[in-house]
């Protein structure tokens, strides 16, 4: 086995905001993703999700407000609580879920 580059996974999708299972973990789906500018619609999970920015910054709106996630910053969004991420975000994002 070897190392997952997980910016070069996210570089190589045809799409941006189309994530890719890259493995898993602990029963955990592990995502790959590349952030592009445009926004993300609104949505909800029935668990927790882990999103971990690994370049760039994401957006995240909750409740009303922007959280602005940083390089090496991982955001945990509580099950049930609906999220979109905002334009202007770029990057690779890592998603860890169900």
């Amino acid at each position: 086995m070897s190392p997952i580059k997980l910016s070069q996974e996210a570089h190589d999708l045809p799409l941006s905001w189309r994530s890719k299972v890259v493995g898993h973990a602990a029963g955990a789906n592990i995502k790959v993703l590349r952030m592009d500018a445009s926004a993300y619609p609104n949505e909800v999970h029935d668990f927790v999700e882990a999103l971990l920015v690994i370049e760039g910054q994401m957006n995240l709106e909750i409740e009303g407000e922007t959280i602005c996630v940083q390089t090496g910053e991982v955001f945990m969004v509580p099950a049930g609580t609906p999220h979109a991420v905002a334009a202007g975000s770029r990057g690779t994002l890592v998603i860890i879920d169900q």
